[in-house]
């Protein structure tokens, strides 16, 4: 299983940022014909109390990294993923990782 996670930076305006991730992004990625599991976290703070190092977290898993790369092909999806640039003014870290299995 692979996850794909975008970790969202804080945005230079927050109520500009939610508007446009609600109101035009989320309807992008519902035009992807095969979603993935997906889910998106606001963060809360630090463990500590401080403040938390991103914004918010975006959260995608596949099957394999090939079933991830062939959605990223699709057009639905590049338009997904071209659409960041227009409200994620804090930057955003995408990374794959793969899950582990850890007995304990």
């Amino acid at each position: 299983m692979v996850k794909l996670t975008l970790l969202f930076g804080h945005p230079d305006d927050p109520d500009a940022f939610d508007r446009h991730f609600s109101e035009t992004h989320l309807p992008l990625f519902a035009k992807v014909k095969e979603r993935p599991r997906f889910e998106l976290a606001r963060t809360v703070g630090a463990p500590d109390g401080g403040p938390a190092a991103y914004y918010q977290i975006a959260e995608m898993w596949f099957d394999s990294l090939e079933a991830m790369h062939e959605l990223l092909e699709t057009p639905e999806m590049k338009v997904a993923v071209g659409d960041l640039a227009n409200f994620a003014s804090g930057g955003v870290t995408i990374f794959a990782s793969e899950l582990l299995k850890v007995n304990m």
